[in-house]
């Protein structure tokens, strides 16, 4: 072939990859080389046509409210899934990343979530970056919800409904380096005790330490975790409830009539033995 024929060939064979891209991309979506992004499409479903070898999905600003198990599974290389700013809820996602053991980077925010449970992202055994805040109506964690994430690194739960959050459930993370906390409804009582605690002691970076602050009771309302620590510290460790006094009450009492019943027993022992030693008495002076 003639070296002025050379690049004619060459971007027919352009031409020609850039139009068999063109085919297998999503209506309404920009496909790039392993990345399809349909930001801002107005999407009401999950589309269609997705090309295997995937790595990169973008369903940004769209209005899918369901994510298909079965067609996430054969997306089994793809590695950052951002489906921010939806409608995804429900007890939907349950299950719903079953096949995709890959991925690295999940972006849940801005949607209608209500719990998380140990079946939502147990089997996204690489998953570092984990992004589930303004989510509003998510008021729940479960315990054990991340068992399975390890190598989570980057944790937002900021900006939904969460009033409590086990510390254990952090401790299932030991790469954890980044956790968002703020703008929650957290109520700080005694059981939240360790996990305020944990938070202070931890070398995890809350990067909106200062709006990590308490909804409830009232008179805590507003104060900075670090503040509220000290406080419930003396109330929880030194205040007795009514449980406690009844516990000490009924201590108190089993110890009385305890004692009681030794004396009782102690007293007639003795006026038994009394009366033994007398007749033992009146009976050696009969015999002389």
């Amino acid at each position: 072939m003639s070296s002025s024929g050379r690049p004619w060939s060459l971007s027919l064979v352009f031409l020609l990859g850039m139009a068999s891209e063109g085919i297998n991309c999503p209506s309404r979506c920009r496909c790039q080389y392993l990345e399809v992004n349909c930001t801002g499409q107005q999407l009401q479903e999950f589309p269609v046509d997705i090309p295997l070898d995937t790595r990169q999905l973008i369903l940004a600003a769209n209005n899918v409210s369901y994510l298909p198990a079965v067609e996430l599974s054969f997306l089994a290389d793809l590695v950052y899934l951002d489906c921010r700013k939806n409608l995804l809820g429900g007890d939907d996602l349950d299950f719903t990343f079953i096949g995709m053991a890959k991925l690295v980077y999940l972006d849940l925010s801005f949607n209608s979530l209500t719990q998380v449970t140990f079946s939502t992202f147990s089997h996204l055994l690489s998953l570092v970056v984990l992004k589930i805040s303004y989510n509003p109506n998510l008021v729940a964690i479960k315990k054990d919800a991340f068992a399975n994430n390890t190598w989570l690194r980057h944790l937002d739960v900021s900006r939904m409904g969460l009033t409590f959050l086990d510390t254990s459930t952090i401790w299932d993370l030991p790469n954890l380096r980044l956790l968002g906390l703020s703008d929650n409804l957290w109520r700080c009582n005694c059981s939240f005790l360790d996990f305020i605690t944990w938070t202070m002691e931890s070398n995890v970076h809350f990067p909106d330490a200062d709006n990590i602050t308490c909804y409830t009771p009232a008179g805590l309302h507003a104060l900075r975790m670090p503040a509220v620590e000290a406080q419930l510290h003396f109330s929880c460790l030194t205040q007795l409830y009514k449980q406690d006094y009844v516990f000490l009450c009924l201590v108190g009492f089993c110890i009385f009539f305890a004692g009681t019943m030794a004396a009782w027993l102690a007293g007639v022992c003795a006026v038994i033995y009394e009366v033994h030693a007398s007749k033992r008495e009146e009976e050696e002076e009969e015999e002389d």
